[in-house]
């Protein structure tokens, strides 16, 4: 019987050693197991915040579109400014009207010297800035 026991306690302690192998490798395949999670859950939250940067960036692109399209079109009204072609159809009435009393008719650039004539009548200060205005429009010869 003494055998049979010894026996018994020799099985008794393979399958506890078998276990504790068992046991050991459970614990790192659920280590394992819990990295890949955590990698799977980094993953979706990084896909999350490309989605948002994503949406940032076409919100800003089209924001840029915007002010882009904006500043062409003040610098296309700021040269029409400038363009003498557009300066004469902006003359007022009164200018016009002025020029045409001393002779200057016409809607080409205006001489210096017949400028002068016809602003005689103004003071300083508006004679510098109609002589300004014109200059910078283009419409002064």
């Amino acid at each position: 019987m003494e055998h049979t026991q010894q026996e018994v306690i020799g099985r008794l302690e393979a399958a506890a050693t078998a276990l504790e192998r068992t046991l050991g490798w459970l614990e790192e395949r659920q280590a394992a197991l819990a990295g890949e999670v955590e990698k799977i859950s980094a993953t979706v939250e990084q896909s999350r915040r490309e989605a948002e940067l994503e949406e940032k960036l076409t919100a800003a692109e089209a924001e840029i579109a915007e002010l882009k399209a904006a500043a062409a079109a003040q610098t296309a009204s700021e040269a029409g400014r400038r363009n003498p072609a557009v300066v004469t159809q902006r003359r007022t009435a009164a200018v016009t009207e002025m020029l045409a009393k001393h002779g200057i008719h016409g809607d080409g650039p205006v001489s210096v010297s017949m400028l002068d004539q016809a602003l005689s009548s103004l003071s300083l200060e508006q004679r510098i800035a109609i002589k300004s205005q014109l200059a910078r429009a283009g419409a002064i010869a």
